[in-house]
């Protein structure tokens, strides 16, 4: 796991990563919007979305928890695919209208997955 931000501060466990504060945000979003869906959804798209949010922080804190950069490596690559799948889960969301497009959730999206890119190219 690396051992120092680049303010030189050292990181003690995974909650030490903003990375894994941003993703953890998102898990609460997302929970919050799937509270709107309908009730049809609930063991369909709303269990997709929430299990993907999930995932996110969950794979970084794993890796942070694994011995090496190698390891952190290959669980931050889970965590991007699983990125990449509430992405198409939420355009599949807007597409069926139970949420409208939200911006905010995009930026947040794209914020995240830069983080995890400039993470990975650091180790």
């Amino acid at each position: 796991m690396i051992e120092k931000d680049k303010k030189g501060t050292s990181i003690q466990s995974h909650k030490d990563l903003r990375v894994w504060k941003e993703s953890m945000l998102l898990v609460e979003n997302i929970y919050k919007i799937t509270d709107r869906f309908p009730r049809s959804e609930l063991y369909g798209l709303v269990s997709q979305l929430r299990r993907a949010a999930i995932s996110i922080p969950s794979n970084i804190s794993e890796g942070c928890g694994r011995k090496g950069n190698k390891e952190l490596s290959r669980f931050l690559y889970i965590a991007l695919g699983s990125l990449s799948e509430l992405e198409t889960q939420i355009e599949i969301s807007v597409r069926l209208y139970y949420i409208e497009k939200d911006i905010d959730l995009e930026k947040q999206i794209i914020y995240i997955r830069r983080m995890i890119l400039n993470l990975l190219k650091k180790l």
